[in-house]
């Protein structure tokens, strides 16, 4: 095996968790696999020889290239952040794809991901480097060009953020398809106490269609459960899947995927719905629970 397989080999045990630390920085399925794939540009082109901890030289990488990815994002988002949905992962109601189990560990759900959408660049990266991958914090600095101190104090008010708007969902995954399931038979009766039955007061509703202005960010919920009686009309098909891990459903309208929904249930209620709706990103996404 020359130098160039041997790395390659090497390169590819560290994928995983690459792609696991972008994925937390982006939200972007697409965006992550590319910020690997940039990693593995950049170290092809490295003496090696002179590489110490590659696991760490490698997350260092993903982590400057994403953050970059960041910036260059905040300056061109045509959406406002409150109606962004990250790309949800999708798998069948019973049982997680091993490849998505990796991406997915320390359960990253949607509602999850939707807050760190909300943070600066720095502070997601100092929040997701450090409290889901225990990487230091003088690493860390090194990466961002601030102090430590400086440093723990971006990770300590992105962990804020989080506590104070990420749900935490419910373990039982039999109780949470108890919670969807009930919902979604009120929903197709047009039971609108029904509706309201299960969910929180203060549920949270992010539908992201995408530009076409049909993305909606709502709260309460009477609220919510008008907006699920208006879509029980449009005639859709559910099917049951695991959006990153949890209870969800994914839509179809006239044989094609309408939406894909996340649910996070807190103390036997829906405490947040995640949808994307948005055409084109639903048609990259990898949905062959479909094809069940």
């Amino acid at each position: 095996m020359d130098r160039h397989e041997l790395l390659a080999q090497q390169f590819e045990e560290h994928r995983p968790h690459l792609r696991a630390v972008a994925y937390r920085m982006l939200g972007s399925l697409s965006e992550a696999d590319d910020a690997v794939q940039d990693a593995w540009l950049r170290l092809s082109r490295t003496d090696s020889s002179e590489v110490e901890n590659l696991g760490g030289w490698l997350t260092t990488v993903v982590a400057r290239v994403a953050l970059n990815m960041l910036r260059s994002r905040k300056t061109r988002r045509e959406q406002p952040l409150d109606v962004h949905v990250p790309d949800p992962i999708v798998d069948p109601a019973d049982g997680s794809d091993p490849e998505h189990e990796a991406l997915l560990a320390d359960s990253i759900g949607l509602a999850l991901l939707v807050v760190l959408e909300t943070l600066s660049p720095p502070e997601r990266l100092a929040f997701v480097l450090h409290d889901m991958f225990a990487v230091p914090f003088e690493q860390i600095a090194t990466i961002l060009e601030r102090t430590p101190d400086a440093t723990r104090q971006l990770a300590s008010r992105a962990r804020r953020r989080v506590r104070g708007s990420a749900p935490a969902p419910a373990a039982d995954l039999h109780a949470q398809w108890k919670v969807v399931e009930a919902f979604l038979a009120a929903a197709r009766e047009g039971d609108f106490e029904g509706l309201v039955a299960v969910l929180d007061p203060d549920v949270v509703l992010h539908a992201d269609a995408g530009l076409t202005g049909l993305s909606r960010h709502v709260e309460g919920a009477e609220a919510v459960a008008g907006q699920a009686m208006m879509f029980s009309r449009v005639g859709l098909t559910q099917h049951r899947a695991l959006v990153n891990g949890a209870a969800g459903m994914v839509a179809l309208r006239d044989g094609r995927p309408f939406s894909v929904m996340g649910c996070t249930i807190k103390d036997g209620k829906i405490a947040e719905m995640d949808i994307l709706a948005d055409p084109d990103r639903l048609a990259g996404l990898d949905l062959k629970v479909l094809d069940e």
